[in-house]
């Protein structure tokens, strides 16, 4: 087994028992702020541990700007070693007061329980106390009495108290070979995490989870998920800024969070300075947080001076990446505090006649997009989430069978709506998807003149390495329904049935993203070996390496060559310059190889067309 790296948790976790009162994780700090129309937000009742800092931190973090235009919200934010959860209440109240009385009940809990110290097993609680205080500030003996039950004792858990969900682990491992032959001498795991297995039977979601949120992630993101998804894998600085309510964005905060871990499965394959295996989540931020990521930002220039520089063993270190919500617009103009920039459309857009996706974009204002391969990836993903995925022992002409018909809605959906499937219904994503390059239909059109059936071989190969991650991803029947938000106004969180809180969908969607990213990061490890192994290949190459100003070898071993057949087996595009300087920065951080892309070419009778 791989030796346990930063950023990483051992394997033999275990789900709390979700009967024992003690489940709840003990509090650090509890208090009580309130709007005064003369002092600001201020904090009205207080209790902490000792060490823990609350003055001119929790007023500013808890109650960010635009809450005055919501009526409740919970918000998630991280303070030094703690995480943070303020429910928010603005109720009417007297013309003195503005004709509104706007208070939050919060805590802090120690971020050795999690990514949010499970913080959320107390949302309800929270705003019970907030319904109640907001009608009179004064009667906090509520307040007393919470604190006395739930108070900690001042010492730090043992990482064997995290959720699984929180962890990059693997508790049951279905192995996803990308390349065939015989598995090489080092006998490396290439198994990836079973997401399903992430929640083993009778254990359930609590019900303010963060993860609840995912089919809505997929919802509102469609296929920019997966250009997000490779930002979050190469740990860039990403901001999202929104307008309130903020508990939905600080749940995509956690949820891309958890989508971008590096399974354990795959520890061992990657260089020792490889990035963490967790993008650090820092929830909600606001103009009060510039000077950590001015910090986080001066630890990243240092760590690019010193290349492979030891990194002190830390949770999530700054200069590794991270990703943050917002709803002030001052740190969208604060460029150089990050790598990309996701503005989310405003709430009323969602009644609009036509879909408003999210829009991604670099700090000069180049916007991204996701690749054709994304959109039928992600029209395959929809696809197997709304039907009843293969059990184990089916045969595979049922994966085929779901291959095709996602492809065929993929094929059909570049620039229609989707209709002719039930529950399926894919907006015009022209506006996010990267158009078809020449090459691309050069190379169509001419397969399709010399030879239609291989391009048919190349469409059902492609198709088969969608449902291959799909695949054995068991849902019941009750989530076979359309990959729509769960909205908690219309679903009674603590209604749940015990067969919904199992949350099947949502850990499918975990699994099917850590596939995912088992199938990139396996496949370049292969190829690296490959590399290192072939003396042939080597000698080949030897002319090509002394080209001037192409340096193909450093101090880690020489660079790597990936054609196209490769790409298509990372499941990348081959014809997308993004997903070419993907490959390349994956490829220089995660094994230290420079990568050269060998994208495919339409020759045609030994004359190169594109």
């Amino acid at each position: 087994m791989a030796t346990v790296r930063r950023g990483q948790a051992p394997l033999n976790l275990d789900l709390p028992n979700n009967n024992a009162t003690q489940d709840y994780p003990p509090i650090s700090a509890l208090f009580l702020i309130y709007f005064d129309i003369k002092a600001g937000y201020t904090i009205g009742w207080k209790r902490s541990l000792p060490r823990v800092e609350l003055e001119g931190v929790v007023e500013y973090k808890s109650l960010p700007s635009g809450l005055h235009t919501v009526k409740e919200d919970l918000i998630y934010f991280v303070h030094d070693d703690y995480a943070g959860l303020s429910a928010f209440v603005n109720a009417p109240a007297a013309e003195e007061s503005r004709n509104a009385r706007m208070i939050a009940v919060g805590i802090m809990v120690p971020l050795s329980y999690g990514r949010l110290g499970r913080s959320w097993k107390h949302a309800d609680a929270l705003k019970e106390m907030a319904s109640e205080l907001v009608k009179d500030p004064a009667q906090t003996e509520v307040l007393e009495e919470f604190w006395e039950e739930h108070k900690g004792q001042g010492t730090t858990p043992n990482n064997e108290t995290e959720s699984l969900i929180d962890t990059p682990t693997s508790v049951k491992f279905k192995a996803i070979r990308t390349s065939p032959g015989k598995p090489k001498s080092h006998n490396r795991n290439r198994s990836a995490s079973d997401g399903a297995a992430l929640l083993p039977s009778g254990q359930h979601l609590a019900p303010y989870h963060p993860a609840w949120s995912l089919p809505s992630l997929l919802d509102k993101f469609g296929p920019l998920i997966f250009p997000i998804h490779r930002a979050a894998l190469l740990r860039k600085r990403i901001l999202i800024t929104a307008h309130a309510p903020v508990q939905e964005t600080c749940n995509f905060v956690y949820d891309i969070s958890v989508l971008s871990n590096i399974p354990l499965a795959v520890s061992d394959l990657l260089a020792s300075d490889a990035p963490p295996q967790r993008l650090r989540p820092l929830f909600s931020i606001g103009v009060h947080d510039i000077p950590l990521l001015e910090e986080d930002l001066r630890a990243a220039k240092a760590a690019a001076a010193t290349p492979g520089s030891s990194i002190s063993d830390q949770r999530d270190e700054p200069g590794c990446g991270w990703i943050a919500c917002t709803t002030d617009s001052i740190l969208a103009m604060k460029s150089s505090l990050y790598d990309v920039l996701i503005t989310m459309p405003p709430q009323h857009s969602e009644n609009a006649s036509e879909k408003v996706w999210p829009k991604v974009e670099s700090p000069q204002g180049v916007e991204m997009r996701a690749t054709q391969r994304d959109l039928r990836r992600y029209t395959a993903l929809r696809w197997g989430l709304s039907r009843q995925i293969s059990p184990p022992g089916s045969p595979i002409a049922r994966r085929g069978s779901l291959a095709e018909e996602a492809s065929r809605l993929a094929t059909s959906s570049s620039n229609t709506t989707v209709n002719h499937a039930p529950n399926l219904d894919i907006p015009d994503t022209d506006d996010i998807i990267e158009p078809q390059s020449w090459a691309s239909l050069a190379y169509s059109g001419f397969m399709w003149w010399a030879s239609a059936g291989e391009q048919r071989v190349h469409s059902e190969e492609e198709s088969d390495a969608d449902a291959a991650l799909l695949y054995d991803l068991t849902l019941s029947p009750s989530t076979l329904q359309t990959l729509r938000p769960r909205s908690q106004s219309t679903v009674s969180l603590s209604g749940r049935s015990k067969e919904d809180s199992s949350a099947k969908q949502e850990m499918a969607i975990i699994a099917y993203f850590h596939r995912h990213t088992t199938q990139i990061l396996t496949t370049l490890s292969d190829i690296v070996d490959a590399t290192d192994s072939d003396d042939e290949r080597e000698n080949d190459m030897q002319p090509l390496r002394s080209t001037p100003n192409s340096p193909t070898e450093d101090e880690n071993g020489p660079a790597v060559y990936i054609t196209s057949t490769d790409m298509a087996r990372i499941g990348l595009d081959i014809w997308s310059p993004t997903d070419h300087l993907f490959v390349e920065e994956v490829s220089k951080e995660y094994f230290g190889r420079k990568a050269h892309i060998e994208g495919r070419n339409v020759d045609v009778c030994g004359i190169r067309i594109c």
